[in-house]
């Protein structure tokens, strides 16, 4: 099965790296995915949820905000702050998924855009 590595550091530290099958990505101009073998691109990332898809699982990450650069066999992403919402006990979850909404809202770009990044937030609740 074809893979893909998949960081994703903030200035506090790294959140995720490990290989992936694919990863969707909230990108400026809209959602977009990443598989194996992709182009390479360089691409300014707005408030939202990372979705990753591992081999057996699917693991999510809410961003504020950042940058991120692919090629053929890496993704790389700098958020400004990121927290992951589905690794860990189900009381770090709780604790995970009010951080994100807290993170989200910090954010006043558009109240669309964080009213549909809250609701995929919730989805993980």
């Amino acid at each position: 099965m074809d893979t893909i590595k998949l960081s994703i550091v903030t200035p506090n530290g790294e959140i995720f790296n490990d290989d992936v099958k694919t990863v969707t990505l909230p990108g400026k101009e809209g959602e977009f995915g990443v598989l194996p073998g992709h182009s390479s691109l360089v691409s300014s990332l707005t408030v939202g949820v990372i979705i990753i898809e591992k081999a057996d699982s699917t693991e999510a990450v809410a961003i504020n905000w950042g940058h991120v650069k692919v090629d053929e066999k890496s993704v790389d992403v700098l958020a400004d702050g990121a927290i992951a919402l589905t690794s860990g006990e189900d009381s770090k979850i709780a604790k995970n998924i009010e951080a994100a909404r807290k993170l989200v809202n910090s954010v006043k770009d558009s109240n669309v855009s964080v009213a549909s990044v809250e609701a995929k937030i919730n989805s993980f609740a």
